[in-house]
């Protein structure tokens, strides 16, 4: 069986979301959708009125997040999504909203 380096694949996604996603549910939301993909990381609301959306695991799955996030089905109206991808820094737990 040829060995894989699992850590090699487990990344960071900063995600900027724009639009309507403050005092619409959209953080909780975010939430569910992160640690059902069994992601760790954070929502947090920002004084413009974007969301900093900050996850890490597999890519597979924060480019899953990252779909959902542009999918139109999240509270409110998000107008873009701006992704940043750099190689996880491990010192998150669980996911917060904040």
């Amino acid at each position: 069986m040829p060995h894989v380096d699992d850590q090699a694949s487990i990344q960071r996604l900063t995600a900027w979301v724009h639009g309507r996603v403050q005092g619409v549910g959209f953080r909780w939301w975010t939430r569910s959708r992160a640690l059902e993909l069994g992601l760790v990381g954070s929502a947090s609301n920002q004084r413009d009125g974007r969301v900093l959306v900050v996850a890490e695991g597999p890519r597979a799955r924060c480019e899953d997040l990252l779909a959902l996030l542009r999918s139109g089905e999240s509270p409110g109206h998000v107008d873009t999504v701006v992704p940043r991808w750099e190689p996880a820094r491990g010192r998150l737990a669980g996911f917060v909203e904040r």
